[in-house]
């Protein structure tokens, strides 16, 4: 494992913190008194004297590979990455200095090697502030685009990222400048063989699907938030979790199970923020879902993410720098979520997709298990990135969908698709508003209401009278808003409720609302979208004129 060792004695005013004995290991002497030791450990570590150690978060961490680690066997299944960085304890930190290094201190008034006594190194680990140590701002699997737009692709620590790279024996050097023969390779490769028999709704969904495969490679190099990705089919069989774990197995992923329970998603977030992987995979969600949650919607728009640990008294912060996926049939979104999810939707059109044949890559799902032949689809894609980054990474130049905070990100991959002819990036957007839920609840309640209404100003306790069923029959239908046991919202619930969309506009409709200063309430009221007319905008001219 190269972790760019010292290839000198660290010293201290002078005179080394240890020696080289001859069995080639340092040899640190730390005295007698716990005092003493612990200045000398502390500048020992600081200095190095375990190999593979650096800092993360204030801590000092050393990496280690993982033993007996099995692959996955299938695409819905993690992918560990091959190396970890464990937090040094008092019992590890013990273990790594007797197998790297030979501790004199004395026994009986004699010197001999000894080990540390728990306070002593527990003492030393207390500390935050590590100098010496080089800053691991993570692992990874896969190259990656550096900030500056070269490929970090060298096995080992990064200083330049402070990224460490896993060693992949499968990939082989990547040029720095593609030829346009490697370049038109790659493109087919990945488009007209890689994922040409999935049954793509639109264009549209594979072009947002290149988008997502190819962002955890340019993220340190785009520094954008990306939104989340929901690969979502019509039926069982259509091959979503193929392409998550695509996605997931170049880089690693943890797959996870949705929870309808935020408090039960925070902990889940928290625990695999703690873990270097760079996809999460909500994989196979129930069928017909809608994924509304105000956690998840929080996460998809933050840096960083901070919450207490499960069984501990600590909230440690973690950066939001992975790629959250979705799979399932049927799915919708609901709430903040709909503007924050990317579609990339499949429908096979036929009774049994599962037993399609004739595919371009015969069994696929198994196929991309192979380490040989992820490093080729991996080699395929960085070939066009780098063509991209050559070309001075242009962004997209005609106009793309607002998509908030992920602006940047559409931009940056949106001119990534657009310069090697991949068009139809978000095009499916307007297609999938229909699929907010939330959105849909709300167009159709609004709209009832100004049937039932028109515009005439209502308080939140003259809806909710009018909202009660008369003679058996109700009037709006269904639409009216209702708690968790079905029944209509009291004027309380009613009002916060209507609060929270006042000038929101639901597909074609818009709640409005003033203060009614003689009656100290809220009043509310609807407006259908009106669009211009020739006629109006011949009044508005003439008006002007």
């Amino acid at each position: 494992m190269s972790t760019s060792e010292p290839t000198s004695t660290p010293s201290s005013g002078g005179t080394p913190l240890w020696v080289i004995g001859d069995d080639g290991r340092p040899v640190l002497r730390v005295g007698e008194e716990d005092p003493e030791m612990i200045r000398v450990l502390t500048r020992a570590l600081d200095g190095r004297i375990i190999p593979g150690s650096y800092v993360a978060d204030g801590a000092p961490v050393v990496l280690e590979e993982i033993s007996g680690a099995a692959g996955p066997v299938a695409a819905d299944d993690d992918a560990a990455l091959p190396i970890t960085a464990s937090t040094l304890k008092p019992s590890l930190f013990a273990a790594l200095l007797a197998e790297h290094a030979t501790v004199m201190g004395a026994k009986n008034g004699k010197p001999a090697e000894v080990t540390p006594a728990g306070p002593v190194l527990s003492a030393v680990l207390a500390r935050r502030s590590w100098r010496g140590l080089p800053v691991l701002n993570g692992i990874i699997s896969t190259p990656v685009l550096r900030p500056d737009g070269t490929l970090l692709q060298r096995p080992g620590y990064d200083p330049d990222t402070g990224f460490y790279l896993a060693s992949n024996t499968h990939l082989a050097p990547i040029p720095d400048k593609p030829t346009p023969d490697q370049v038109a390779e790659a493109r087919e490769f990945l488009l007209d063989t890689f994922l040409r028999d999935f049954p793509w709704r639109t264009p549209a969904d594979k072009a947002n699907y290149m988008a997502l495969l190819a962002t955890p490679l340019i993220r340190p190099y785009t520094r954008a938030l990306s939104p989340f990705g929901l690969v979502e089919a019509s039926m069982p069989g259509s091959g979503k979790t193929i392409l998550t774990g695509c996605v997931g197995l170049l880089v690693g992923q943890t797959v996870q199970n949705w929870t309808e329970s935020e408090d039960e998603l925070r902990k889940t977030i928290t625990s695999v923020l703690a873990e270097p992987s760079g996809v999460i995979v909500f994989d196979n969600i129930k069928e017909g879902t809608a994924l509304d949650s105000a956690t998840l919607a929080r996460l998809m728009t933050e840096r960083s993410w901070s919450d207490r640990k499960l069984g501990t008294n600590t909230a440690p912060t973690y950066t939001n720098d992975r790629l959250w996926l979705a799979t399932g049939n049927n799915l919708r979104t609901g709430g903040d979520m709909a503007s924050r999810t990317v579609w990339v939707r499949l429908d096979p059109d036929c009774p049994r997709p599962e037993a399609r044949s004739g595919f371009t890559i015969p069994n696929l799902d198994s196929w991309i298990l192979e380490p040989k032949n992820r490093a080729i689809v991996l080699r395929h894609l960085l070939v066009l990135i780098l063509d991209w980054t050559n070309h001075g990474a242009p962004e997209a130049s005609g106009t793309i969908p607002q998509m908030r905070q992920f602006t940047a990100w559409a931009k940056h991959l949106g001119g990534f698709l657009e310069h090697h002819g991949i068009g139809h990036f978000l095009a499916n957007s307007e297609s999938v508003r229909g699929l907010d839920e939330d959105n849909a609840e709300w167009m159709n309640f609004l709209h009832t209401w100004h049937e039932l209404h028109g515009d005439r100003r209502l308080s939140a306790q003259e809806l909710r009278q009018s909202g009660e069923p008369t003679a058996g029959t109700d009037p709006w239908a269904g639409t009216f808003p209702t708690d968790r046991t079905g029944k209509p919202l009291s004027a309380r619930s009613l009002g916060k409720r209507l609060t929270g969309h006042i000038d929101r506009w639901h597909t074609d409709i818009v709640l409005r609302s003033v203060i009614d200063s003689h009656h100290n309430c809220r009043t509310y009221w609807t407006e259908p979208f009106q669009p211009d007319t020739d006629d109006d905008m011949t009044e508005n001219r003439d008006n002007e004129a």
